[in-house]
């Protein structure tokens, strides 16, 4: 009885997704059926209580505050000073300038938390400079795809915000463990370019006039307002002096003071920020609650622990069950963007993922790289659509550009499935 009520409830969702209600009202209107149809809970009392705790949760703060400070530094010449900084040092690795893509990303990501917000500002200023050069139009589109996902991954995350507030998990401990397996995935972004790179050596631009060693130093001051940022912000959570939420207000203060040393603080930059941080957080915030009504309406209905107990007689093997929660993920990101696909799935995979004896922080890293192969995956890959927006090329030729960095996160998953370390050692070092 409760597989067939779980079935109508999805087909129910998915109608309401596909008429192009907003998936926050999509939420909450299902969540609203099942407890009125299949319960004798009162609706209305339990509905307010959910929907007001999800969204005055005081975790949930650093959320906006970290929107903002993104908002903040994609309007100032931030992207266009890390180019300056970067350049000149990887005249010498092949595929030279094409590691700005994946470099920039890998910096920036530790100030936005946004994976479009990455990617878009990294691609407006590297896009044009690699066409200018003459570096082939299809790697350029490939590196950008990959690296603009480690805006999730690098913290500060919003997706790790959220998976955090909905799994009752440190934050700072998730912004911890992404650290490493961060960088491990830029490895290997930049590992794949340069073997393309020896492989079409024919197709890379030959290099600038080489800088000497002071001239590359000289270079590299435009780095230091955005790393003067990074460790300011992660410095803080990492040695314990400061809450994700509390990080998230000197950030926002430091985006406010580089835009203003910059020159670039004027009225409208500070507005365009604020509204713009405002209106993707309200979107956030109204998925977030409509959200958590859906988990206690699909709790009460009992779908969580017959789920649990179905996977749990199919005797699968943890390596078993990440499979099957990768594909499931890769699957859903089809449809959904990453933070309506944790907060949809998390009341339900949870129980699963505590019976089989998964580490929740290691999971939290493990939801946010699947969670990124989404973002490059057709027809609802976000980043499929920033690169859109600025190529103007068919959103199935990037798909397949970016299929590579596809590839190399699958072998990021192997990889912390095989060697877990990767993830938790670094937060029990700070613990």
């Amino acid at each position: 009885m409760e597989l067939l009520i779980t079935i109508l409830l999805i087909v129910l969702l998915f109608a309401l997704l596909g008429s192009g209600v907003w998936i926050g009202l999509a939420l909450t209107g299902v969540a609203w059926i099942g407890m009125e149809l299949f319960t004798s809970r009162p609706v209305g009392d339990s509905m307010a209580v959910t929907i007001w705790g999800a969204s005055s949760s005081w975790t949930l703060t650093a959320l906006p505050l970290f929107v903002w400070m993104g908002e903040i530094l994609f309007r100032t010449k931030l992207s266009e000073d890390m180019f300056k900084g970067l350049a000149p040092w990887l005249e010498r690795l092949p595929g030279r300038l094409l590691h700005t893509n994946i470099i920039g990303c890998t910096i920036f990501a530790a100030v936005s938390g946004s994976s479009a917000a990455t990617c878009a500002t990294i691609g407006k200023m590297t896009l044009p400079e690699l066409a200018k050069r003459g570096y082939p139009e299809a790697i350029t589109v490939a590196t950008l795809a990959g690296a603009g996902t480690l805006g999730l991954l690098i913290p500060p995350s919003i997706i790790m915000i959220v998976y955090g507030v909905t799994a009752n998990v440190s934050i700072a401990q998730l912004f911890i463990a992404g650290v490493i397996p961060g960088l491990l995935l830029a490895g290997l972004f930049m590992a794949y370019t340069i073997a393309w790179s020896l492989l079409h050596a024919d197709r890379i631009p030959p290099p600038d006039a080489r800088l000497t060693f002071f001239q590359k130093i000289h270079a590299s001051r435009h780095l230091i307002p955005v790393v003067s940022l990074i460790v300011a912000v992660l410095g803080s959570i990492y040695v314990g002096i400061a809450t994700a939420t509390e990080a998230a207000a000197l950030g926002v203060a430091g985006a406010l003071l580089i835009a203003a040393v910059q020159g670039d603080l004027g009225w409208k930059n500070f507005r365009d920020s604020l509204l713009g941080a405002t209106r993707l957080y309200c979107m956030i915030a109204l998925i977030l609650a409509g959200a958590a009504f859906l988990t206690l309406s699909m709790g009460y209905i009992g779908l969580p622990r017959h789920l649990a107990e179905w996977i749990g007689g199919l005797g699968l093997s943890p390596l078993a069950l990440v499979v099957a929660l990768m594909v499931f993920y890769i699957i859903l990101g089809c449809f959904l963007d990453g933070i309506s696909m944790v907060v949809l799935t998390m009341g339900v995979i949870l129980p699963t993922v505590e019976k089989a004896g998964i580490d929740l922080i290691w999971f939290g890293i493990f939801i946010v790289l699947v969670v990124e192969m989404a973002q490059i995956t057709p027809p609802v890959g976000f980043n499929l659509f920033v690169l859109q927006g600025m190529t103007k090329k068919e959103i199935t030729w990037i798909g397949r550009q970016a299929l590579p960095m596809f590839a190399l996160m699958v072998a990021a998953v192997l990889l912390i499935y095989f060697f877990p370390g990767i993830i938790t050692w670094l937060p029990k070092q700070m613990s």
